[in-house]
């Protein structure tokens, strides 16, 4: 059954002046809120190797933010912002990368109203030379209920991902009110990304310095690394009074063949990194069932953990994911999740959550509700006493479930 939740019960009182405009000088310089027992306590961010239990599995999204918003100007002078969601032609992202001419996105518009046909041309007012010599150009292919296709075509042979890395931005949070800066190339992105495709970075993961990857490592921890390219719907706000009004859009994601068997009839506790890998890692359970039920990985949909009761134990479904894969001489899956998160869900695989702390009236805030059982308020609370810094350039926090598989 799906819940009926208000979202205005999931809100709470952000100053401005709490939200974090700039990453700190080190990463790993951050403070660290402990949520474990019922009991919440501050440290800092180099302090987390601490909590890592002995003997688990720390899971990482190794999802790249790619420069993907790119401003052009229409003959009339008219400014037209191009934010890249996902891929339409061609489909993948490993493809749509490497393309060398052409290529068609799936967009977000600013002024779409002012776009009508014209061939747009990429707004370049230092008259960059290296812009120049692309002549990078966009054409409007189709409307969409909230997005458009945008054809992007460009000259010199260069691949797509060179051409956003000179041409475009890195599409920093509307909350931070501000430009993207030299700062944010480095810094809005993770030490460990590694695949191109996110609009939004797994801002988890964005304290972790090398000497806490080395710690963690050498503590014994089996570190594994999922998939998830992050949406632009992220930053989307809940606008309706129930949360059952609101429309989580689809983001595609990989998992190895061989974290899922590790999975399988664990003992180990399993740490996830950030909200995108637990969205990752819960969703398995479900397409798992699409396997068993189907024959096939089908996407995630929004609702399905609350839909009906499931007869499958999660050991059942991750094997019929591993031995879909076996059956097809697969080493990973690929597929989508739509899933949300709210106040009630079945958390099947992740024991820790590593996160930052989300804006009012969100589904990461009900995602942050549902992991701790509704104790979200205290959480918040102390961090506004305490002088944490918010959202995605913000603080950091450890949240055990409980019980925790660790006691």
């Amino acid at each position: 059954m799906i819940p009926e939740i208000r979202i205005s019960d999931y809100d709470y009182c952000l100053p401005d002046e709490r939200i974090a405009k700039y990453p700190l000088p080190q990463r790993d310089m951050s403070k660290l809120l402990c949520y474990r027992h019922g009991k919440v306590s501050g440290h800092t961010f180099r302090e987390i190797v601490d909590f890592i239990p002995d003997n688990s599995i720390m899971v990482f999204n190794d999802t790249k933010v790619v420069p993907a918003r790119l401003h052009f100007q229409r003959e009339t002078g008219a400014h037209i912002e191009i934010f890249c969601l996902e891929p339409a032609s061609p489909p993948e992202y490993s493809r749509i990368f490497a393309e060398t001419a052409s290529c068609r996105w799936k967009c977000i518009v600013g002024n779409i109203k002012r776009w009508k046909s014209d061939v747009l041309h990429l707004y370049n007012p230092e008259n960059d030379p290296e812009v120049l010599s692309l002549g990078l150009e966009a054409v409007l292919v189709e409307r969409e209920q909230e997005t458009a296709v945008v054809e992007f075509s460009w000259s010199g042979g260069l691949p797509f991902s060179r051409v956003l890395e000179i041409c475009g931005s890195v599409p920093i949070p509307p909350y931070l009110d501000r430009d993207s800066e030299a700062v944010d190339t480095e810094r809005y992105q993770t030490l460990y990304a590694k695949y191109r495709g996110s609009v939004a970075a797994p801002t988890a993961g964005l304290h972790f310095a090398e000497e806490e990857l080395t710690a963690i490592k050498n503590k014994g921890t089996d570190m594994e690394n999922v998939c998830l390219h992050v949406g632009a719907g992220t930053f989307l706000p809940v606008k309706s009074e129930l949360v059952s009004g609101h429309r989580m859009h689809r983001e595609p994601f990989i998992v190895k063949k061989s974290l899922i068997e590790k999975l399988i009839g664990r003992r180990k506790p399993v740490t996830a990194v950030g909200t995108t890998s637990v969205r990752t890692l819960e969703s398995l359970y479900y397409t798992g069932v699409s396997c068993i039920e189907k024959g096939w990985p089908e996407d995630v949909s929004q609702w399905a953990p609350y839909e009906r009761e499931y007869p499958y134990t999660t050991d059942e479904a991750l094997q019929a994911i591993v031995s879909y894969l076996n059956d097809h001489a697969l080493d990973e899956l690929k597929t989508a999740t739509r899933i949300i998160i709210v106040p009630g869900f079945d958390f099947r695989i992740t024991d820790i959550l590593v996160t930052n702390f989300h804006q009012p009236q969100s589904t990461l805030l009900l995602l942050i509700s549902a992991f701790t059982g509704g104790d979200w308020k205290r959480i918040y609370s102390y961090a506004l006493e305490h002088g944490f810094r918010f959202l995605s350039y913000g603080d950091s926090s450890i949240l055990f479930r409980d019980p925790s598989p660790q006691e």
